[in-house]
């Protein structure tokens, strides 16, 4: 029996929650659904996200979060990749993707609930299933409580760039049946090292379920009986009171919101009893040592972090007392965990040189990539996985990540690609080249550039490249600042030399990343 979900300040109890599960699992089934299948699932965070979830999971089904701010062909290509038959969407999320998903792809319509419509402004009008679509709640009543035998459960596939801006899906391999329970129990103590997880917990997760972490935060705050209160978005005073009035005892927090958080007034921080709190967790994106500390001046020995990736899990964790000994560091490996960082050419470096990042977690089954085989297999290297990320251990075994192989840029915990920005970018009439970097940022650790190189004879202005952009990639994509250059640098070989360009605005800040 699942826990007890809280959102906009109403109860679902494991009993309701587990009816919904059950006629969702029915529901699916019915529309062509088996073992090994893929739900797709483009929601903001709502009750009906988590049904279509575990629901999926009852079926021995993967579920694939599709990020709603997606547009059409950035949504496209996650429809087609995942192969999967069926679609739960937020109605005011249709005009966004019409004429995008393929045929014989099965729609339920989601109406968005009033703490969503808030929280996003979503105009009344944009809320209504259209005539003659299945409607979540009219679906689920209709269906009868699923009654199958018991079927492996498959949890989240996830879509990640990883190094190649072509987004590719994590496909979770269920382990073997001699493997299940040995890594059913290393799955316990990375749960609990690297996020708190543990059975009773009450959970905050104001962070979108769309994202592979926050994700799996939920599911396994639900599956131990646990209170998980979701939030439709981070607000920093409102997460002070939900914690004080549910005595919420862990969060799934990234380190853009506690920079929020930290900017709060002082007499509205000292408003609140945060005494209840014994777990709050990050990842996602480094966290800066002095935000860190400040965190913990303020919220006490609570705040841990941990190195982990939608393919590999969990590798390392750090509690806040080695954090306040060693600033910076993304901790040791937890439990059967390796790490080892390594030269281009596959040599072990000493401790306090840098190379690349490789680990196994073997508490996490191994994993493809759907469709794409071969970019599973370029990650491995001696039976451990790298995904471009560079750093150094200390003496002791302490994890430092210093700088990214790959141009990746890690946004408020976002992972965005300039690859795919870049693609639409040469597109724009004047726009003869371009490069896409992060540049350092107080709050979101950091924020997309573009540096432009016009057209012979073309004067492209910043408000007019954002507005381009802001019309074919979600928001969150379009770069803050716009830089024009008469050339931009380029190695020998003639690829941009991205360095050049963003090395400056980090010098500047005395950080790399």
């Amino acid at each position: 029996m699942p826990g007890t979900l809280l959102f906009d300040g109403r109860e679902i109890g494991p009993r309701a929650f587990e009816d919904a599960v059950l006629r969702a699992a029915s529901g699916f089934e019915r529309l062509g659904v088996a073992e090994g299948d893929v739900v797709g699932v483009m929601l903001r965070n709502e009750p009906a996200f988590l049904v279509a979830a575990f629901a999926a999971s009852r079926l021995g089904a993967y579920h694939c979060p599709v990020n709603w701010h997606f547009k059409a062909e950035e949504a496209r290509w996650i429809f087609a990749d995942s192969g999967a038959k069926a679609l739960v969407v937020h109605a005011d999320l249709l005009p966004q993707i019409e004429g995008v998903v393929p045929a014989g792809v099965e729609q339920i319509v989601v109406a968005p609930q009033a703490a969503t419509r808030r929280a996003y402004g979503v105009p009344p009008e944009r809320v209504r299933v259209p005539a003659g679509s299945r409607e979540w709640s009219a679906w689920l009543a209709a269906q009868p409580r699923w009654a199958g035998e018991p079927r492996t459960p498959r949890w989240n596939m996830p879509y990640t760039s990883g190094t190649t801006g072509r987004p590719k899906g994590v496909r979770r391999l269920p382990p073997r049946r001699e493997e299940a329970a040995r890594v059913a129990e290393l799955a316990r103590e990375a749960r609990y090292k690297g996020f708190g997880i543990e059975t009773g917990m009450r959970a905050l997760l104001p962070g979108p379920l769309y994202h592979s972490a926050p994700n799996l935060y939920a599911i396994q705050a639900l599956q131990l009986e646990g209170l998980l209160a979701l939030e439709p978005r981070f607000d920093a005073e409102r997460t002070l009171a939900l914690i004080e009035r549910h005595r919420l005892t862990h969060a799934y927090l990234v380190p853009t919101m506690y920079v929020r958080l930290l900017k709060l007034p002082e007499s509205v921080k000292r408003r609140y009893d945060l005494s209840s709190l014994r777990f709050v967790s990050t990842t996602g994106s480094p966290c800066p040592p002095e935000v860190k500390r400040a965190m913990i001046e303020w919220w006490g020995p609570v705040i841990h972090e941990c190195y982990a990736s939608s393919e590999a899990g969990v590798v390392t964790s750090i509690t806040p007392e080695e954090a306040l000994d060693r600033p910076g560091s993304a901790g040791r490996p937890v439990g059967a965990g390796a790490l080892r960082i390594l030269d281009a050419e596959g040599r072990a470096l000493p401790a306090g040189e840098v190379g690349l990042v490789y680990a196994r977690q073997p508490a996490y089954p191994d994993f493809t990539y759907n469709n794409n085989p071969q970019a599973r297999r370029a990650l491995e290297r001696d039976g451990l996985w790298t995904l471009g990320d560079m750093g150094y251990v200390d003496e002791a075994g302490y994890l430092y990540i210093c700088d990214r192989a790959a141009d990746m840029v890690i946004s408020g915990g976002v992972n965005i690609y300039p690859a795919e920005i870049e693609a639409v970018l040469h597109a724009m009439p004047g726009v003869r080249d371009c490069a896409v970097f992060g540049i350092p940022d107080p709050e979101f650790g950091e924020v997309l550039a573009a540096a432009i190189e016009p057209e012979p004879g073309a004067r492209l202005d910043g408000a007019a490249v954002k507005a381009f952009l802001g019309e074919r990639i979600a928001h969150y994509k379009v770069p803050r600042v716009v830089e024009q250059h008469e050339r931009l640098p380029r190695e020998e070989s003639g690829k941009i030399f991205k360095r050049r360009l963003r090395d400056p605005h980090w010098e500047k800040s005395g950080r790399k990343i």
